[in-house]
């Protein structure tokens, strides 16, 4: 069986005037991440390490930030996106685990929704996608609540 693993990470700055989202979920909170797209750290590492798992890059090289039809787009709809990559490749998600670093909000209540919406857009059963949330004790630009971090791993599996 052909099985392949992919790390997937991304970092983008809190600011006011903008949505937090995470994991495709709208969070309560007073500042939202600046980016391109709706700037979904959580979505993007696990569009990286699916993406980094096939051998197709990353998702910069897939939907640019200089290409506006990408401005303002919902992650989750990149996500799906790149699953269908995925399947074209010949490989179907095994699994996701991933790790959202923000020292503020507090995202507990949030992750099971954020773990049915990744599911959701990789076809595959909400136990094989596990989300954590930790912060940094307040060390690091994280820390300091200037940005919020995420790592994945995914594991992809030959059909």
């Amino acid at each position: 069986m052909d099985i392949r693993v992919g790390h997937g990470y991304d970092v983008h700055r809190l600011c006011e005037g903008r949505a937090l989202i995470l994991g495709g979920v709208n969070i309560p909170y007073s500042m939202g991440l600046l980016g391109h797209s709706d700037a979904d750290v959580l979505l993007h590492a696990v569009s990286d390490a699916l993406l980094g798992a096939c051998g197709l890059g990353d998702i910069g090289q897939h939907f640019p930030d200089t290409d506006p039809a990408y401005e303002g787009a919902d992650s989750l709809m990149l996500l799906r996106k790149v699953v269908s990559l995925v399947h074209e490749s010949g490989y179907r998600v095994g699994n996701i685990d991933a790790t959202i670093v923000a020292q503020r909000p507090k995202l507990m209540k949030d992750l099971p929704q954020m773990q049915k919406n990744i599911a959701d857009a990789c076809a595959v059963d909400a136990q094989r996608v596990n989300i954590k949330a930790t912060t940094e004790e307040k060390l690091g630009f994280t820390g300091r609540g200037e940005g919020i971090s995420a790592h994945c791993v995914a594991l992809i599996l030959a059909d």
